[in-house]
């Protein structure tokens, strides 16, 4: 079985037939493709993931969360592009804070993890009472932690760009935006 065969499903798997599609004969393979998945994730359509093909659930949960990644990446290379238009201190400033941002992604993508696997679970026990009971309190969580990291790194936002080694000048540029 090839690496496509694995994540496109088969025409006969009785989950994946869409009545609105038309029969097999009416579409052109009687079966979805590789981009007409990739597509279907780009799109967000609501999928019961407990069901079907494992390795197209996959794909389609995947992709949304590689762009996502990329778009991360593109968020600090947009900064540096903006920002070194105004100077070598600037782009110091930028590096070190996104440095200090990594550490706050690490623990958002930590507390997403443990919410997505609590609901995950509850979705798969057929419970969405529960599942919504687990994504608010998750939200509520998050907003707790945003203010205990916020509010200190607001304040001390100085004093961690020293920690890190930045110079005299760099901090009483990079304060501001470090904040």
């Amino acid at each position: 079985m090839s690496v496509l065969e694995s994540i496109v499903p088969q025409p006969n798997h009785p989950t994946d037939q869409d009545p609105s599609a038309g029969t097999p004969d009416e579409k052109s393979s009687g079966e979805r493709t590789l981009w007409s998945s990739v597509r279907e994730a780009l799109k967000g359509s609501h999928q019961d993931y407990t069901t079907g093909n494992l390795n197209r659930a996959i794909l389609l949960l995947a992709i949304p969360m590689v762009l996502e990644m990329v778009l991360e990446s593109l968020f600090a290379v947009t900064d540096v592009f903006w920002v070194g238009r105004l100077g070598a201190n600037a782009v110091a400033t930028v590096g070190m804070t996104e440095s200090m941002l990594a550490l706050v992604f690490a623990i958002g993508l930590g507390v997403a993890m443990s919410t997505t696997a609590m609901v995950a679970r509850r979705i798969g026990e057929k419970d969405p009472e529960d599942a919504a009971i687990a994504g608010v309190q998750s939200v509520i969580l998050g907003l707790a932690i945003s203010l205990a990291i916020g509010i200190p790194a607001g304040i001390f936002a100085p004093e961690l760009l020293r920690a890190m080694g930045a110079s005299p000048e760099i901090v009483a540029t990079g304060s501001g935006y470090a904040r």
